[in-house]
């Protein structure tokens, strides 16, 4: 939720970059129909709280690559920027008013990638401006929670939970990981690290989704349907637990959701690599975002 990957094994997702859904990688509840409606209700709960916070996707008003701005003056964002082979140098007087680690600058700083915009180095009064490397290339993202898309949100529409969308699956890695080249939602193209594909079943046909696999051993997908671009956002993000020793793992496609550019259109969220589109309409997750 780092969502834009730089072509690892481990695939960085928006999400983990910036800071897009904390609940991606948890283990999904077990019982009965009605233990597992009032987890999805919860699950719920905190999309939208994690997605209103005041850095959170919402708050993204643009992604600024350094190379677009040789003269390092970025319109709208104080200081001057450029990158300088492992780190970017960020100089500024005290009248623009920047803070690195919560103290005013006045002179030069050398930053590196920042971990989430929570936690971004430099600020500017309430923006925060993370700092962030897409293969090789330098940018500066600015997080203001007065965006008007966060002062506009509705909340996000999902289809109703139903429990045959749960469904058993197998992680089957591939014998080496691999790198796509798929197009971004910025326009430009990017590698995808995937690992292995994620096997399910549906109505007595099989499908294969190609993902890749997070530090902790979740899995991620991005992937498309029947649905997609009418009833349901044009892609949208699929997770599970790590899969146990023998590769099982459960899927719930209650728990599909909506990617960060869904929210922000300064995002760079990867489309489905080749495969991931899956022939049936699939009426669950997360559709939109709630009309205001």
């Amino acid at each position: 939720m780092s969502t834009g990957s730089t072509g690892t094994p481990h695939g960085t997702r928006e999400q983990q970059a910036d800071g897009g859904s904390g609940d991606a990688r948890e283990q999904q509840a077990t019982g009965g129909a009605g233990d597992a409606r009032r987890a999805w209700e919860e699950w719920r709960e905190r999309r939208v709280e994690q997605v209103a916070r005041p850095y959170g996707p919402l708050a993204l008003t643009g992604t600024h690559w350094l190379d677009d701005y040789p003269d390092g003056r970025i319109d709208g964002v104080p200081g001057l920027w450029r990158a300088d082979g492992d780190a970017v140098v960020l100089k500024a007087d005290a009248a623009e008013e920047l803070t690195v680690d919560g103290r005013p600058l006045d002179g030069e700083v050398r930053l590196t990638p920042d971990d989430a915009p929570e936690r971004a180095r430099v600020t500017h009064g309430r923006r925060h401006l993370p700092v962030l490397r897409r293969e090789g290339v330098w940018g500066v993202r600015d997080f203001d929670p007065a965006a008007p898309a966060r002062r506009a949100f509705a909340g996000i529409d999902a289809f109703d939970h139903d429990d045959r969308w749960v469904l058993p699956g197998r992680f089957l890695p591939y014998g080496q990981d691999r790198t796509v080249r798929v197009e971004n939602a910025d326009g430009r193209h990017r590698g995808l690290g995937l690992a292995g594909e994620l096997v399910f079943t549906v109505d007595g046909t099989e499908h294969r989704l190609h993902v890749a696999v997070e530090g902790d051993g979740s899995l991620w997908a991005v992937l498309a349907d029947a649905t997609s671009g009418t009833d349901s956002y044009r892609f949208r993000f699929l997770y599970t637990p790590a899969p146990a020793s023998d590769g099982t793992v459960t899927v719930d496609l209650n728990r599909t959701q909506l990617p960060p550019c869904a929210f922000a259109d300064h995002f760079i969220c990867p489309f489905p690599p080749p495969g991931n589109t899956l022939p049936f309409a699939l009426r669950a997750g997360e559709r939109n975002l709630s009309a205001p």
